[in-house]
């Protein structure tokens, strides 16, 4: 990081990421390494109301697989270029715009053009309110959810003939508010949401036992809410949120939700702080039931937790304690069919 004058500085960053991804079950593995690495040249500028960043990005991620099965093997090299400017005003003493544009272009796969723009209202020191929206994407990989269930077992290789870009669009709008009512502390923000994702990615099974990754001519949508509500008394803090999440898959003239993704969710944390002593933490997470793969539906289920840690000047020791209600799904279900010496999950 170099300051070029009082108000303006160069940065360069880089990082490198190495992961050795092996999963062996009886009779399978799956073995390779994946290198990936961000390198970031940016410049800024303070002025009085303004603040302006520009900068190059160069991402390279690159797996290389191990043979283990007769499946071809999943290598893969992809390379983006970047190039960004984003700027914050201050407009008024009410309103400041934040905006951005950024150009990335993916080897093989193309350009993906990404502006965003978020405008911030500040009616009064406790209540403030941001709307904002932006273009996104993401370039098409074999490790996804899908196929980590699958331990990426007879998964085909990524082709670019075959897929795409997922190109994203979406918008927010939240609000905030935050006042002391007789020595409690109380903020709440709410936050509504909508994402369209163009082209997405989905592991389609072949009738030859193989999977393969198709960018379906469709689209999904999620839409829903976001509820925030935090309380602080003493050494008290209580942290409350719930989650609607309205998610679809659009293809061929039909719509079906999303599986595996829960409507309904509850964050709730209770925390005691004594400040460089002693932390502790209650948590207790909610998801409704969510539609599986085969159209069925699981079950609800809670998931709590409990963790103390006690701080001193050099060193701390903690201790959790996870899912103590022992929430699982081998208590209501089951999670594979045939012999458990040969079992299908």
């Amino acid at each position: 990081n170099r300051k070029l004058n009082e108000s303006s500085s160069l940065t360069l960053k880089n990082s490198f990421n190495y992961f050795d991804r092996a999963i062996e079950t009886p009779g399978y593995k799956f073995d390779g390494i994946q290198n990936g690495t961000f390198t970031e040249l940016n410049y800024s500028t303070n002025r009085e109301k303004s603040e302006w960043i520009a900068g190059l990005n160069l991402w390279t991620d690159n797996f290389s697989e191990i043979r283990t099965t007769a499946t071809p093997l999943r290598d893969y090299t992809q390379t983006t270029f970047g190039a960004f400017v984003q700027n914050t005003v201050s407009l008024s003493d009410k309103f400041s715009l934040e905006s951005g544009l950024r150009g990335d272009y993916v080897i093989d796969y193309g350009f993906a053009f990404l502006p965003r723009l978020s405008l911030l209202y500040k009616a009064s020191p406790a209540l403030s309110s941001r709307i904002g929206g932006g273009f996104g994407y993401k370039a098409p990989t074999i490790f996804t959810e899908e196929s980590e269930r699958v331990q990426y077992q007879n998964v085909l290789p990524i082709s670019p003939e075959r897929n795409e870009l997922e190109k994203s669009y979406g918008a927010n709008w939240d609000l905030n508010y935050r006042t002391e009512l007789g020595g409690v502390s109380f903020s709440i923000n709410q936050l509504f949401f909508y994402t369209y994702l163009n082209s997405p990615l989905f592991l389609s099974t072949l009738g030859n036992g193989y999977f393969e990754f198709v960018n379906l001519p469709g689209y999904t949508d999620s839409k829903g809410t976001e509820t925030n509500v935090k309380l602080e008394f003493g050494d008290f803090k209580l942290f409350i949120g719930y989650t609607f999440t309205d998610t679809k898959i659009h293809n061929d003239g039909t719509s079906v939700q999303n599986p595996l993704t829960a409507k309904h969710r509850l964050n709730n944390v209770l925390m005691y702080e004594v400040e460089e002593k002693w932390k502790v933490g209650l948590e207790a997470y909610y998801f409704s039931r969510q539609r599986l793969t085969d159209n069925t539906y699981g079950k609800e289920y809670w998931i709590c937790g409990f963790m103390v840690e006690r701080l001193w000047e050099k060193f701390s020791l903690f201790i959790n304690f996870e899912i103590f209600l022992d929430a699982r799904q081998t208590r209501f279900d089951t999670i594979y069919t045939g012999p458990i010496s040969n079992p299908v999950f």
